[in-house]
This record gives C-alpha cells, structure tokens and sequence, in this order.
C-alpha cells in the first residue's frame, strides 16, 4: 500500500505545462490548499510523473482525498504516500493509513452505477455517499469523467 496509479492523460490541468507534463510543485501544493482538507502538515514533492505526499492528516478520509485532489491531475500517474500518515487521538505516534478503496470512472459510468459496481446490485441509492466522500474535489454528481479516480467509503454497518 502506498503506491496509486492514476491515468496521466485525464485530469485537472495546473500550470502552463503540456499535457504530458507534470505539473510543478507549487501548482501541486496550491491545488491540494485549495480544496481545505486540513493538509497544512503534508509536503508535496513532483518527481517526473509521480506526487510523493509525507507528513501526517488528521484521519483515513483525509489521507483518501488528499491523494485523490493530487492523482487527478493532468500529467500525473501515480500517488506515493508510504510516509503519509494519520494522527491518531489516541497514540502518542501516527499511524499508517488504510488500505483505501478507489473505483477509476469508465466511459457510461454515473455515481448510481459505480454505487451498485461497489456496494451491491439494489444499492444504488447509495450514490449519495460516494458524491459526499468526493467533495470538495467534486462539485456536482453529474460532473465525473471517464479516468478519474473516487475514493469509494465503506457503508456503515
């Protein structure tokens, strides 16, 4: 766990770079800033087509959608976050995450259909969660395209 592939030519393109270009470090740290996670702690290193994200997030969700906010960017196809951790309430140290689920939007998919892909067949209505668990990366539920990645949560029991 550590290592997520993403597709490098699909994406938000940051910077003046071309679409095989990865984009600089600042650009990187200013998109994930922009979203308000709570990354304040999380350094941001660009190496060729690879984001490698240390530091330590607040929890699992935190983690998931920092390196989801920087995977979906144009000219990047993988996500290092080996020394991303999660501060623990509990634990004096942090603690590595979990191994997250993430689903790569295909061609003809809705948030309904990736919901029972997920989930199970009748759980579609669980589409809601999925959206949720996307913002602020995602702005509207209609609005995903084929490559990019969600962070899928685990249904509640």
């Amino acid at each position: 766990m550590g290592f997520f592939n993403f597709i490098k030519s699909a994406g938000k393109k940051l910077g003046l770079g071309g679409e095989d270009e990865a984009p600089d470090v600042e650009a990187v740290k200013k998109e994930l800033a922009s979203h308000d996670l709570g990354t304040d702690k999380v350094d941001v290193e660009v190496v060729n087509d690879k984001i490698v994200l240390k530091g330590v997030v607040k929890d699992q969700s935190i983690f998931e959608k920092a390196v989801v906010a920087v995977g979906n960017t144009l000219g990047i196809s993988t996500v290092e976050a080996t020394e991303l951790k999660i501060a623990e309430a509990d634990s004096a140290a942090p603690v590595a995450a979990k191994e997250p689920v993430f689903h790569t939007v295909k061609k003809g998919d809705n948030l309904w259909k990736i919901a029972e892909a997920a989930y199970g067949k009748g759980k579609g209505a669980k589409h809601t969660l999925i959206f949720e668990a996307n913002r602020p990366m995602l702005s509207h539920p209609d609005k995903i395209y084929p490559g990019q990645v969600l962070r899928i949560p685990p249904l509640a029991d």
